[in-house]
This record gives C-alpha cells, structure tokens and sequence, in this order.
C-alpha cells in the first residue's frame, strides 16, 4: 500500500501510518527498531531495496531522509516537507516512509525525525554515502545507539579510514568491516584447527579496498607480527598468506565466489566466501547493536602499521621465483645429458684413431 503527502507535517504522516496499518489488517507495530537512511535521489532506490530486505530479519521502520536544499535563493526559501508511505508488500516486513525535505527544513531534518521514530525502539542511522566527518556529532546521528557508514564509497576510502579514527564514537560501525566478517571467521577457525607459530602474514586485494587495510590491521592486531599489504586486480581481497614455522597457511579467493583453504600437512578444502550484497551487511549490523570494540581497535590502529607492496614487487618476486625455476630445471637437464655427451665425445675419438691406423 502506498500513500503519497505533499506539503505535510510529522503529525500527519504518523496519522497515515496508523490508518495505513489498519487498512492492511495489522493494528500493532510489531516492529523492533527504527533504521534512518539518510540518502539522496540517486542511491534512495538501492538503499530502501538493501533496506527491505533486511528488515525480512529485523522488522523495522524505515524512514529514508532525501534533502533538497535547492540551488537558486528562491527554492532555498521554500520550506517544504513531502512525504512517501510504504506498507505491506512494498515495505518488507515493516513499513517504510521516504521524506524529501525541501529548503531551509533540510537543515533541521532531525526535528522532522524525532516525532516518526518507533517508542521505546532502538535507533540506528546508516550513510550510504557522503557520510559526516563525525556521525556521533551529526543531528540525526545523535538520535541514535549505531551508526553505519562505508568508507568504500568515500573519494580516498584509506584517507576515510583515517576520520573514522578519529571521530570514533562507541556504537559507530562500517561496511568496510561487516565485509571481512567471513575472512576473519575462516582465519580464526583455521587457527584454532591446527595451533602454529605465526611469524608474519600478507593481506592481498584491490588498492581502493579498505577492506584489505582492516584486515590487515585486525591480523597485526590479533598475532601482533608484521603484516604486509599486497595490490592485486580484485575483485575484493584475494588472499591472505599467514606464514608459520611449519609452512604457510593461505586463504585464496581469487573469483570473489569460492575460497580455497590451504593448511601445512592438510589437503585444500573449499569454503564458502562468496562477496555479500548490501543487505545482508546491513541486516548482519542490525543483529547487535552495543559497541564493536573489535572494529575499535582496528580502525584506531595507524595503517602505517602496513607494509606495502605493490604490484611491481610482487610481479618481480613471481618472476624471480620462476627463473630459479628455470635455472634449477636447466642445471638438472645439463647434469643428466653430461655422461651421455661426453660418451659420444669418447666414442668418436676412438674412430678418428682407428681411421687413422
């Protein structure tokens, strides 16, 4: 069921959602938090998708912020407040309203906030992009227990990493994060599989990732060894290399579909490491809502902590492994082809003697 509301008031769209709840045959909420995604026109669709679906798991209000603070004097002066209601099949399993805020409403967006959020529910407020250098400190971010941002899709995602260490606020998260969840559970149970001494590890991945660089910063954190930043084509991370005394365990997924685990005296296994869509990121964030001191210490680690290594140096390591390669291959064909050279060689001193008697 949809309802459009132009020119309207808070008040009148919770009326709405309260006429459109019992138009569906539902009187109670049922809903057990408020998710606010503040957005603009060109992501609003992908986020309120990502949105419904996860709220299949996480019954939710959705209320999406679009502000329109309008470019010539004249539409900065008009203050506006239009209204989109969803319920039913077109909101998931809970009800969505998108709010587009006109001129100067679009700089008190938390006052037309406030009076929408479900009573006595947390609140968590997600950035898809163009997030605040300091969500904590943000109008809207201060209504709320989580913060999700996502430093992927920031101009220098590394540099974000940096501001987000910076305004770093208990119950603030990523998405850069929530996406080596699975890495960090196959390393971690691979570990306590077979218990090793780890000397050093190598993160690989695509240069703009900055995935790779809080994996590579939880391992420094958790092993304490050196850790050392590989670029690579992607998609994604492709592999993380630990390097123990008894050989390496590797962590390969180069396809960003299927892994393939590599331990010292074990044969490789295929585990499922697949590249997660939007919503299952959101909806794995929606299932805690207390403070990830784990994400805390890695993204407050300094990525200078990294060794890098670009792809020229690890192309010229490939290529000199291969040419030790080939030169013990060529050594090894000169050893076995010598006695029978030089039995030819003999053979043929004994003609010419012969021919000369």
């Amino acid at each position: 069921m949809k309802t459009d509301l132009t020119d309207t008031t808070s008040s009148k769209i919770n009326a709405a959602l309260m006429e459109a709840r019992r138009a569906s045959g539902s009187t109670a909420a049922g809903m057990v938090l408020t998710l606010v995604i503040v957005t603009d026109e060109g992501s609003a669709y992908d986020a309120l998708r990502a949105a419904n679906d996860a709220s299949r798991e996480h019954p939710s209000r959705t209320l999406a912020v679009i502000k329109r603070a309008g470019r010539s004097p004249r539409a900065r002066a008009e203050t506006r407040l239009d209204a989109e209601i969803l319920v039913g099949s077109d909101a998931g399993s809970g009800e969505t309203v998108v709010l587009r805020m006109h001129g100067e409403l679009a700089a008190h967006a938390q006052s037309v906030v406030l009076p929408l959020l479900l009573p006595d529910a947390p609140v968590v407020v997600w950035w898809p992009e163009n997030a605040p250098l300091h969500p904590a400190q943000d109008p809207l971010g201060a209504l709320a227990q989580r913060r999700i941002t996502d430093a992927v899709t920031a101009e220098s995602p590394v540099g974000q990493l940096a501001q987000r260490a910076q305004s770093y606020t208990p119950g603030d998260t990523d998405l850069a994060w929530t996406r080596i969840t699975g890495w960090r559970s196959m390393l971690a149970a691979a570990l306590d599989q077979r218990p090793s001494t780890i000397t050093s590890a190598v993160v690989e991945g695509e240069s703009y990732n900055p995935s790779v660089e809080l994996l590579g910063l939880w391992l420094h954190n958790r092993l304490h060894v050196p850790v050392e930043r590989a670029v690579t084509s992607g998609p994604g991370i492709t592999a993380v290399h630990l390097r123990t005394t008894d050989g390496d365990i590797t962590l390969d997924r180069p396809d960003g579909l299927l892994g393939t685990l590599s331990m010292p005296g074990s044969p490789d296994r295929q585990v499922a490491l697949k590249r997660r869509e939007t919503a299952e990121l959101i909806a794995e964030e929606l299932r805690r809502l207390d403070p990830d001191d784990i994400y805390a210490v890695a993204v407050r680690t300094p990525v200078e902590r990294l060794k890098e290594r670009d792809s020229a140096e690890v192309a010229a390591a490939a290529a000199s492994a291969a040419a030790a390669v080939d030169e013990a291959v060529a050594e090894e064909t000169a050893a076995a082809t010598a006695p029978e050279g030089g039995a030819r060689k003999g053979a043929a001193k004994r003609a010419a003697k012969k021919a000369g008697a």
